[in-house]
Formats: C-alpha cells, structure tokens, sequence
C-alpha cells in the first residue's frame, strides 16, 4: 500500500528561487527509497517538505500534490503537519549533536512528542526506554538521566532515531543519518535503519553515501537541480545508470588505492614519540608514535572517540601531550584543514579578508590562492554562508595554502560532502601535494578515502594503534579482528 504520494512538488525560497522542480515519488508501507544527488540537489529541501517544515516559512512557496495514507496534505495546517509529526512522521537529521538539546536529558529529548500530546509520564518513560532499546541502545533506562554530550556520535544519533520513532512512526525520513559516523557505527545505523523498514515502516533515506543506499534502499530516485532525473530498483539503476548524472555520481566513488604512492620519505618532518593525553579518566590518545615525511600521506582511521581528533590537535600544537613529545624537524609549517570550515570562518568577513589574515603581510595572493584551488575571482567578495560546501572547503584548503605550509593536517576534510564534490578535493589535495610536495595527516572515518589518498595506514581503538603499515597491505591483510571490522563495514 503507498503510504506517502508526491507528484509534481515545486518548492520556491525566497532568496534562493526554485529548489524543487518538480517532484515525483512515492513509498510503501515496508519500503525504503533512498534520494541521492549532488550538494545543492536539494535533498534536504525534500526531506523538510515531506514533513511539512519548509510549508512553516511563510515566504517559501509550495505547490504540487503530497499525500500520505490517502490524506491530501497539500493545504494542511501547521496544527494539522504538528499532529503528524508527532505520531505518525519521523524526521532523523544528520548532525545528532546538533538536534539534540545539549542542556536535557535523553529522557526528555525522546519523550518529547509523547510529552506535547499529554501521555502519562510513567508511560512515557517506559516508551522512551522501548524506543531506545528498538534503536539498538544497550542499558537505555541507564541512559535517561544522560546528556547528548556524555554519548558517543553513534549512541547520539540511535537516540535521534528513537525520538523519531518513540511515537510510532508510520514514515520515516533520514536526512544523512550516518555522514558523521565511522564505518562500523554506521553500518549498525543503516542495519537499524532496515529493521524499522522490515517491520513495516515506510523510509526515505537521504544520502550521498550511495554504499548506504545500496545496503538499505528498495528503490533510488536521483535528484539533480531540484529534479528527479532517474528513478527504479536500487539494484537495477546502481547497475547500469541511464542518466548521465547518475552515471557521474558512480563514477566519482572513490575506490582502489592511490594512483600514484609516494616513496618512502628519506627523513621526517613530523615525529610523534609515545604521546599521551587524558581528560580526567579517559584517555582520548594513549602512547602513539608516527613519522611524516615531505610528499607522504599517513592515513588515520577508527570508530568514533578512537582519538583521531586529538591525535591531529596534538600534532598541530593545538593542545599539549601529558606524555611523550611532537619533534619537528626543520621547523615546517604546519596547518589544519577541519572538518567544518562553515564554523572555523568568522561568518562577518567574505573570502578576501579571510585568505589575507590567513597569509599575513608575505602569503600568496587571494586571487592566486582561489585560482590553485580551482575557484573563480569573484568568490572573494563572498561570505562563507554565500558559498556552497564544496565551495567552503575549497576556500579552507586556500587558506590553509596561505602560509605556504609544509604539512596539512586534514580532520575528516570531506566528510559531510555529496561523492562528486568529494572526489574533487581529493583529486586537488592530491595535486597540490604533487606541485608543493606537502605531507599530510589524513584522518577520516571514511575508509574508502583513506585509501585512495593514503601511501601509509594507522588503525586507532581506544586511542592506542591498533594496526599501522603501507595502505594496499593493511587493507588486503588486516592482521587484527578490528582492523578487518573496518574493513568489512565500509565495503
């Protein structure tokens, strides 16, 4: 039986002008569709549309038809999208730290639907409990009394989708659900994400994660410049693309190893000997050594809270090692590239003041730098929330190009980014270390990346390493359980 039915759906934004084009698609009850497309497709459009949140913006203007279970829901009142919301639609978002109130508990962020619709409060917790244990949350009336800050990226976004559900959920939409997640806790995400599916749910799943659309989605639709340009079996379409976009968005993939490996560096520029750092009781990085040497690109890959993050602000002198010590050979520039240039840009200055204080009185140019990171002169005059976010990490790359830098220190650089745009940085970071012999610390989740940009791999668990050698080996001969986990989950 179709559950939701969306034909002809146009969405204009003030601002911004025509978002959808034109949309047509439909799910069943115990079907899951997955929505793929560029940055800018307008997928996330979608996904707030469906639940009647872009309707709230009274300047947006929307129109076609939206159905679901047999209920026109084209001129539905925000009292009438409210009800829905609450019982029988779900919304999980991509960034669970962010959705979720860092000051209430877990409790009070699940509960919350059952709350505004009055249930008992002994009933909502045990509800609040059963959502979070059908969410794949171990010891969930252990985690009531908890804050989103005190749970793990993975634990943060099952409680999300235990708020989505905790009403029961007839439809269920995933906006990125597991862009920020490690291999391994994303694939438990997507399993769960296919349980709820099994038992009768009906899914759209958001992505630009084609290996999560593949593992869960029944049917796929790909969404270009507001239009839905192919549509079918998932199997089917993955198999043999008949639109030129779907076709480039296969192709852009990253898979098989670097093209072109570094040999091994005669001497290091960045030594790392037995460091060691806490906070309070845990120990986020615990006794790790590496070298770095001009031209090499040293993978770094793990779960989520493996210390990734604090191995990459230990090597840039962000923070301090409690034990062991970060040599530098030759006094390199060192500078960070993050994972969200959006909130490392100070939003008031556009892209030319940005690049200057990033260079001092002796860096590049602003439009040299631009033009080394394949952008036009006129983004200068832009402020980061005008770019697009290949855009922003472009103009981050530039900046961090400024000084002239010896050594990148890449933190999840491509993360939140849709396959063709990612594989556009990798293809520029890879340049740029061949013109300016830079070595770089690649950390990722995302194992695939690692692997196309990598000459050397260290595998991080509990902030110890775990497995560390030449990429193609470590990825044919996982000598740990762990190591081939990681492996396993991201193919």
């Amino acid at each position: 039986m179709t559950l939701l039915d969306v034909s002809d759906l146009r969405v204009d934004l003030p601002g911004t002008g025509p978002v959808l084009r034109g949309t047509t698609l439909s799910v069943a009850a115990g079907e899951a569709l997955g929505v793929v497309g560029e940055s800018g497709a307008g997928k996330s459009v979608l996904a707030r549309t469906l639940l009647g949140l872009t309707q709230a913006d009274r300047a947006a203007r929307v129109s076609g038809s939206l159905a679901f279970d047999g209920r026109d829901l084209s001129r539905a009142s925000q009292r009438e999208w409210r009800q829905l919301r609450g019982s029988r639609m779900g919304l999980v978002l991509q960034d669970a730290l962010q959705s979720l109130d860092p000051l209430r508990t877990v409790e009070a962020e699940v509960a919350e639907t059952l709350a505004l619709r009055r249930v008992p409060r002994a009933e909502r917790r045990e509800r609040a409990v059963s959502a979070l244990e059908r969410a794949g949350l171990p010891g969930a009336r252990e985690l009531l009394g908890r804050r989103p800050g005190e749970l793990s990226g993975g634990m943060r976004q099952r409680a999300l989708i235990a708020s989505a559900i905790v009403g029961g959920a007839d439809l269920v939409v995933a906006d990125e659900p597991t862009t920020a997640l490690d291999a391994t806790t994303a694939a438990r995400v997507l399993d769960l994400l296919a349980r709820l599916r099994d038992e009768g749910a009906a899914l759209v799943l958001i992505s630009h994660d084609l290996h999560a659309v593949r593992r869960v989605a029944d049917r796929v639709a790909v969404l270009d410049r507001g239009e839905i340009v192919e549509q079918g079996p998932t199997a089917a379409v993955l198999a043999a693309p008949a639109h030129p976009r779907t076709r480039a968005l296969l192709a852009a993939v990253p898979s098989g190893p670097k093209p072109d490996p570094a040999p091994p560096a005669a001497a290091a520029l960045v030594t790392a000997s037995g460091v060691t750092k806490s906070y309070g009781r845990t120990t986020a990085v615990d006794d790790v050594s590496l070298t770095l040497g001009p031209g090499e690109t040293l993978g770094v890959v793990g779960e989520s809270g493996s210390g990734k993050s604090t191995l990459a602000r230990l090597v840039i002198g962000q923070e301090r090692p409690d034990r062991g010590g970060v040599a530098l050979a030759g006094a390199p520039r060192i500078r960070l590239i993050p994972q969200d240039p959006l909130g490392s840009f100070d939003p008031r200055f556009a892209v030319e003041r940005i690049l200057r204080l990033a260079g001092g009185s002796g860096g590049e140019a602003p439009e040299a730098l631009l033009a080394s990171v394949g952008l036009p002169r006129e983004v200068l005059a832009r402020r980061p929330r005008a770019l697009s976010g290949g855009q922003r990490q472009r103009v981050a790359i530039a900046r961090a190009l400024a000084a002239s830098p010896d050594v990148l220190v890449c933190d999840e650089p491509v993360s939140a980014l849709d396959v063709t745009t990612q594989a556009g940085i990798l293809d520029l970071l890879a340049g740029l270390q061949r013109e300016r012999g830079l070595a770089m610390l690649f950390i990722s989740h995302d194992l695939a990346v690692v692997r196309r940009i990598s000459d050397r791999v260290m595998v991080m668990r509990r902030g110890r390493v775990v497995e560390e050698g030449p990429t193609e080996s470590v990825y044919a001969n996982p000598r740990t359980a762990f190591a081939r986990e990681l492996i396993a989950a991201s193919r």
